[in-house]
């Protein structure tokens, strides 16, 4: 019985994107959304892309879409193991992590642990 588990190379590429999605969730969190200043430029009219995508993640956050993903896509992959569903679930728990979507996020993070624990799936 082999069990899921990427190769040196793959974890690489998922330390890769987990690091870079966390890197730009804190940077949408601690200097876009929490700031003073852009918040004011923003409502004042302001239409740069900072603004659009602090307004895209406000709303994105407001109704928990990053733990819902999260959630959907590492249950997703508990069933059928694959890295690139374990890189998806991977961002955007770590995405969720960081923007206020701690709850889901962090039972997603638990589901994509449990999944190392399962068979690798069969070549078709």
């Amino acid at each position: 019985m082999k069990l899921f588990l990427p190769s040196a190379r793959a974890i690489n590429w998922l330390l890769i994107i987990g690091f870079c999605a966390l890197g730009y969730a804190l940077y949408m969190r601690y200097l876009a959304v929490e700031q003073s200043p852009v918040g004011l430029a923003c409502q004042a009219g302001s239409n740069t892309w900072l603004c659009v995508t602090r307004q895209i993640t406000i709303a994105l956050f407001t109704y928990s879409v990053f733990g819902w993903f999260a959630l959907i896509v590492a249950a997703l992959n508990l069933l059928r193991p694959s890295l690139m569903l374990f890189g998806v679930a991977l961002a955007a728990a770590c995405c969720g992590i960081v923007l206020y979507n701690i709850a889901l996020s962090a039972l997603a993070a638990g589901l994509l642990v449990l999944s190392l624990a399962r068979r690798a799936p069969e070549p078709d």
